[in-house]
């Protein structure tokens, strides 16, 4: 499983780049999504970049979060600006073996995720 890590408190408005790490080449060279769940909420998809680099957003991020790669050092970043009290939640990254796709938000597989508190 892949595991994400970085999180921590912020204030409104503040920004924080969480990393996702996995062992051997899996993340390399598969797409890798990054989700998240707030208390009492389901898990939700937030973006996604594929094996060649292509991203895509949730509408309720677009613009404020980045999702990047670095595949020499094997990991996945989703750096969050602007952030919002609605954005509070535990994040997750994760992928499915597809260059291509990732997993839904209720995909069976989870690794450890951080938690992101975001205060006014």
């Amino acid at each position: 499983h892949l595991q994400a890590s970085g999180g921590g408190s912020v204030q409104v408005g503040g920004s924080l780049r969480l990393s996702c790490a996995g062992s051997g080449s899996r993340l390399r060279i598969n797409a890798v999504g990054w989700y998240r769940q707030a208390p009492g909420k389901q898990r939700e998809w937030v973006a996604a970049i594929t094996s060649g680099g292509s991203t895509k957003y949730a509408d309720s991020v677009k613009g404020r979060f980045s999702i990047s790669r670095d595949n020499a050092k094997n990991t996945v970043y989703l750096q969050m600006n602007s952030l919002k009290p609605e954005d509070t939640a535990v994040y997750y990254c994760n992928s499915q073996g597809s260059r291509w796709l990732v997993p839904s938000p209720d995909y069976k597989y989870w690794g450890q995720g951080t938690l992101v508190t975001v205060s006014s």
